[in-house]
Order: structure tokens, then sequence, then C-alpha cells
């Protein structure tokens, strides 16, 4: 028999106590992966707000507490764009409304100029004939033209949904959605590569601002630089931005979500949650392998009298314990991705959740198992390896 059969022959001989080994550690792994893997998703759904348009910069308010409701002039876009290095900038308003007469509470709303290249890149057209003329200032930073015109008055009054939104609100082009008791059209539905995005609505910049009685502000603006500027000149041009006024500060899209503090407020959440049911498989595990080495002293002593090594022997207590521990990943993970599939399905939490866990969190969550499985190991292997084959065998006796 080779060593790794007497290993699995060993865990098998008993295996009432390895299924509830490998229960209590899959729980335990499988939520940190579940719960790691919630937290990751939402970084990335938001983070993919800003890659899927192609958004190398974005400018909030200095200084603010939360970045997702910093304020600034909604005339910072127009001075933005006479930057050199900028190809394109449009300003975003965020907010979070409600729909009362179908319960849907929570919806991330963006107010948008429906004459800004971001809005066409959403797929989306204005309604109104009037307002089919696209802003040149917005897209054409050298343009003479001087800024957009208003929007006009119906287009204020139309929102776009997208589809995850569109399809738990059960709506279409035409209908009529209620909003602080004022009604809008749905003009048109979208599909983006943020999941975020595809449960959020879009609503002409001036509605929202009107709505939320948050007249000439945003909440930060997207920018695009040119396909000239060389990435060692990105520091450059951020200092160019923020040379505009004080109160405006520049951060590529990556550290702007990495460094918001809702972000890391969940992750730091997450580990913290994570850590409990760490503790509770970490003792699970030492336990089980303590009993192990206890109930296997006269095992043990034979072992030794026959020629073993000590290091032989805290071999078999350390590989038992990572086999166990591996495996309780496995398991763990599977439950955690089916846990999240069904739960990104439910109306609540659709365009929050991915559906999915990352591969990083897979391995994560092996890195952790393997961490448990060798502590959890390391006082029975100890134990084990201090004992005395004549005091063993007189055990067994």
């Amino acid at each position: 028999m080779t060593f790794l059969g007497f290993v699995l022959k060993s865990l098998l001989r008993r295996p009432f106590r390895t299924f509830l080994t490998l229960a209590a550690l899959a729980t335990a792994i499988g939520s940190v992966m579940a719960l790691v893997g919630v937290a990751d998703g939402f970084a990335d759904s938001f983070r993919g707000v800003y890659e899927s348009h192609q958004v190398d910069l974005v400018v909030s308010r200095q200084g603010s507490a939360d970045r997702l409701s910093s304020s600034l002039a909604d005339d910072f876009p127009q001075r933005i764009l006479t930057v050199d290095g900028v190809a394109r900038a449009a300003g975003v308003l965020l907010e979070t409304l409600s729909i009362e007469d179908q319960q849907i509470y929570g919806i991330p709303a963006m107010g948008l100029r429906t004459d800004s290249w971001l809005f066409a890149d959403y797929g989306l057209e204005p309604h109104v004939d009037s307002a089919s003329k696209v802003g040149e200032l917005e897209l054409n930073p050298a343009s003479p033209e001087g800024p957009a015109s208003p929007e006009g008055d119906d287009e204020a009054e139309t929102i776009y949904l997208g589809q995850n939104l569109a399809d738990r609100m059960e709506s279409k082009v035409g209908d009529e959605v209620m909003l602080f008791d004022e009604p809008f059209r749905v003009g048109g539905t979208f599909q983006s590569g943020s999941i975020w995005e595809n449960g959020a609505m879009i609503l002409p910049l001036s509605a929202l601002q009107r709505l939320t009685g948050r007249e000439g502000q945003l909440t930060y603006i997207n920018v695009v630089l040119d396909e000239t500027v060389e990435r060692e000149e990105v520091d450059l041009v951020v200092k160019r931005l923020e040379a505009i006024d004080p109160k405006l500060l520049a951060l590529p899209t990556d550290e702007f979500v990495d460094t918001d503090r809702r972000m890391q407020m969940a992750g730091s959440m997450a580990w913290m949650t994570s850590a409990i049911a760490l503790l509770v498989g970490a003792i699970g595990t030492l336990n089980t392998m303590m009993t192990s080495v206890l109930e296997r002293t006269g095992e043990i002593g034979v072992l030794r009298a026959i020629g073993w090594p000590t290091r032989r022997v805290a071999m078999i207590v350390m590989l038992e314990s990572v086999i166990l521990s591996l495996v309780a990943t496995l398991i763990g993970g599977i439950g955690a991705a089916i846990l999240l599939s069904i739960l990104s399905s439910t109306e609540s939490a659709a365009g929050v959740l991915q559906p999915s866990i990352a591969m990083s969190v897979w391995i994560r969550g092996a890195m952790i198992g393997l961490g448990i499985g060798v502590v959890g190991a390391l006082l029975p292997a100890y134990r084990a390896t201090r004992l005395h084959p004549t005091e063993a065998l007189r055990h067994q006796g």
C-alpha cells in the first residue's frame, strides 16, 4: 500500500467523524468564499461601470467622506475638456430612487445629459428631435460651440431602464413610471457590461436634478484621455485637472473604486465575519486530528517500533488534515457558488450580486483551506512525534 493510500484508508476508517469534520470545514470555508465573493463581486460590478465605457479617470469632490455623494458644479465638464490630454468628459449625477407603486426600492439612478457621448455609449437615442443635435463641446474639446443646449421638456420626462430592471418591473418602451408622483415614459432599455448598470435607470440630468433638489450639481465626471497619452503621462494629466479647482480630486478608475469607503467597508465586514467562521473551522480540525492521534496511539507505537521515523508519522497527521481541508474547500466553494447563483436570481439582489465566484476567490479559498489544514495539524502532529514506541505499545495493550 502506498503512503497516500494508507492516509486515505485512515480517513475512511472513521467515516462519520470524517463526514462531520468535512461538514464543519466546508461550512466555514464556504461562508468565507461566499462573503468575500459578494464583496469582490460588488466592487467588480461597480468597476465595470467605468471599464465598459473605457473611462480612464473619475473626477469627484476633494475631501468628500463618501465619493458617491460628492457634489460638483455641472459646468466642470466643459472646463475639464480644455485640459491637454482629455478627449471626452461627461458628468454624472448619481442618486437612489424607489418606485413606490411597484414596491421596488433602492434603484440606482444616473442623471446624464442626453446629448453627451456617455448617453450614446449605452446605445440610447434622445426621445425628441430637438435633442438629437449632439453637444459638440462634450464630444470635441476643440469645438468653437458653446455649452450644449438644454434638454427638451419632452425628453426631460423620459427614463431609460437597464435590462435587469426592466425585466424586474415588467416594463417596456412607452410604459408610464411614477417617480415622486411624477409620470415618466420609458424611452428605451439598455444592456451594459456591468451588472450594476443593468439594474439601474438613466434619467436626463435636468430631470434628476429637479427630482432630487440638486439643481446645477453632479456627483462625478467620467474622463476619457487621448489615445496619445502614455501611461507615465497620466499623473501629469491628473495634476492639470486638479489645478482647475482645489475642490477636484482626479483618480484612475481602479483607484477610485478600491479607495471608496463603501467598497472598503464591504470587504472589511466580509473578512471580519469570515474570521469567526475560520476560527470555528480551525478549532474543529484541531479537535478531530487530536482525537485521531489519541485513538491511534497504539498504531503509532507499532509504526515507530518497525522503524518509521518521527517525520513520517507527523506527515500522516499533516496529510490527513490537509486532505480534509482541501476537500472541504471544494465542497464549500461549490455550495457558495450555488448559494450566490440562487441569491442573484432573487428580485432584491438582481443587479447587485454576481451570479458566480471569481477565480481569485477560489484561489484564496484553497489557500485558506490549506492554511487551516496545516495549522490544525501542528499540535496533533507534534503530539504524535513525542510518543515513545514502548509507551505507545503499552497503551495499546
